[in-house]
């Protein structure tokens, strides 16, 4: 998805990432999960003038602690057991792009020496190689955490994390910019019909009163969630809050609350 939001504080962002696709420097984007830091990350690379190079994007919480530092840097062949070929690292990858590092928080304190040497030096050894390989690729890093905390707490190199936050951004939550959720209602449910080879659906003026009235805990990613469920499930063109039934069995069932609510009236009965 393109970044859609016509609040002041996406404005202010928006007017960050094109400042910032400007110049080369490491980045770090901090947000809730599901307020979009990879599309930060992928505005400001595809903006850059190195818009044609790499953009490879790594989630540090889901490659195994074994794993890591071939995955990130390579290795040699034999460089282990089971390293029967040798293999490029994500940073040699992305050649003279950018590499996203997602949950950057996740990382253990010897990678975290590790990343801050590439940092430093613009350099990555290979798993098993005695030569070192000069790099040039922009870092732009992301977390849900606050590291601030972790640097108190050791669990986050203090070294480390100042050389990630050059450039902070930081993402509101979907419930801090609420004016924009008709905008991204619109987006999502336009994406959804071309995808599902629907016609295009409206939102009733009560179902919207209930979207805008939800905190959106899960933020952008559960608005487009759910947006894609209803014009998946939907009966009817016009989405209108889910009502009350006259089947006593599904009488006693909680009524539903929020998007579920909101977004399932055109549903039938949809489970």
């Amino acid at each position: 998805h393109e970044f859609v939001g016509a609040s002041d504080k996406m404005q202010k962002i928006f007017d960050l990432i094109f400042r910032l696709s400007k110049v080369q420097s490491t980045v770090l984007i901090r947000g809730e999960n599901g307020t979009g830091k990879e599309l930060v990350a992928r505005a400001i690379h595809y903006n850059s003038p190195v818009k044609d190079k790499p953009f490879v994007a790594v989630n540090c919480g889901a490659i195994p602690e074994n794993l890591v530092e071939s995955e990130f840097f390579g290795h040699e062949k034999g460089a282990f057991t089971g390293a029967d070929t040798r293999k490029i690292g994500k940073f040699q990858f992305a050649g003279n792009g950018t590499i996203f590092l997602d949950e950057i928080g996740e990382t253990s304190p010897a990678m975290q020496a590790k990343l801050l040497r590439v940092l430093q030096e613009g350099e990555v050894r290979p798993v098993g190689s005695t030569r070192t390989r000069k790099i040039n690729v922009r870092i732009i890093s992301a977390t849900n955490r606050n590291l601030g905390d972790a640097v108190a707490d050791g669990r986050m190199r203090e070294d480390l994390y100042y050389r990630l936050k050059v450039f902070p951004i930081t993402l509101p939550p979907l419930r801090d910019r609420k004016i924009d959720i008709p905008l991204l209602v619109d987006r999502f449910l336009r994406e959804a019909a071309e995808r599902y080879g629907r016609q295009p659906f409206k939102v009733s003026r009560k179902a919207m009163s209930l979207l805008m009235d939800y905190r959106w805990p899960g933020n952008v990613r559960e608005l487009d969630n759910a947006s894609q469920r209803a014009v998946a499930l939907a009966e009817a063109e016009v989405i209108r809050p889910a009502e009350r039934t006259t089947d006593r069995s599904r009488a006693e069932q909680p009524r539903p609350r929020g998007p579920k609510r909101a977004m399932e009236g055109a549903c039938g009965r949809a489970p």
